[in-house]
């Protein structure tokens, strides 16, 4: 302990790709700084310390650093539960461009991955531990890239859009159209074509809705927001997509894959929904431009 601090030294290296994960998890720790994250400040008690491992142990390239400059495996706390439902994997992958992945856990005991984190056998065996996972959900082709190894691991079944299906072409069940498809016992598929052409959205239970990169909620508009400028397919289509699909969704817990994770009131969640969908219509196509999210 040095200067009133808990943990001295504590440090983002050049590596950091400013993909948000550290920020979520470290708030008020760790901040954007000239377009990439930074320490804003060391922590002062265990709690604090303890935010900053969770953020280390999810960091996609390893860039948050502690005293010493080596992770403690002691102090992975992932998977980590959001409710007794969903847990967030961490471990976030650079293959996935740093995506959020999840564990929904089922009443009957099993467990659905949504999208995956980066790949090893002992992360595999700490996600087996919350019982046996069935499927894997990928929803869409920027988040596939250990899908085959996870679901061969598992045991399990590989889902994906058919409008992404060359991200995985050896998937076991694809979905096909724009209709909702009830894919288990209180999990329904909504493709969402626009970030991509294959994008879809998970929705469990009316409860929990596992966006992937179709909207998100950002911090600094302290809204559900599209990632418009990180659009690959069409802006145009995702607002039809929107219109086509808010009505029929129903939530408490927003879960994407990029920008923060959010739990209101399913009415509250309704109202926003419903002023995304119009201001999505709004929008233009416009060049790719990471630098311009509203984190």
């Amino acid at each position: 302990m040095s200067g009133g601090r808990f943990e001295d030294g504590w440090y983002v290296d050049e590596r950091c790709t400013n993909c948000d994960v550290a920020r979520q998890l470290a708030p008020g720790l760790i901040g954007e700084v000239d377009g990439r994250s930074a320490v804003l400040r060391q922590p002062r008690d265990r709690t604090e310390a303890r935010q900053l491992h969770t953020a280390a142990h999810a960091c996609p390239t390893r860039s948050i650093r502690p005293p010493g400059g080596r992770l403690d495996a002691a102090l992975d706390p992932f998977p980590m539960a959001l409710d007794g439902t969903v847990h967030l994997c961490g471990h976030n992958s650079p293959h996935t461009a740093g995506a959020n992945s999840y564990l929904l856990r089922r009443p009957d005991g099993t467990v659905m991955m949504v999208d995956t984190p980066r790949w090893s056998t002992a992360l595999a065996a700490r996600h087996e531990t919350l019982g046996p996972v069935t499927d894997v959900l990928l929803t869409h082709r920027d988040h596939a890239a250990h899908g085959r190894r996870y679901a061969d691991r598992f045991g399990a079944r590989l889902w994906i859009h058919e409008g992404d299906l060359a991200a995985a072409p050896d998937a076991d069940r694809v979905l096909r159209g724009t209709d909702p498809v009830e894919i288990a016992d209180g999990v329904t598929a909504h493709p969402l074509p626009g970030h991509t052409r294959g994008s879809v959205l998970f929705l469990a239970d009316d409860r929990y809705c596992f966006s992937g990169d179709s909207f998100y909620w950002s911090r600094t508009t302290g809204d559900i927001e599209v990632a418009e400028s990180v659009t690959w397919y069409s802006i145009r289509e995702l607002a039809a997509s929107l219109a086509r699909t808010a009505g029929r969704l129903r939530f408490e817990w927003l879960l994407p894959g990029h920008g923060d994770r959010r739990r209101l009131p399913a009415d509250d969640m309704a109202r926003r929904l419903r002023g995304l969908t119009a201001r999505t219509r709004e929008l233009r196509p416009r060049s790719v431009d990471f630098t311009a999210v509203r984190w």
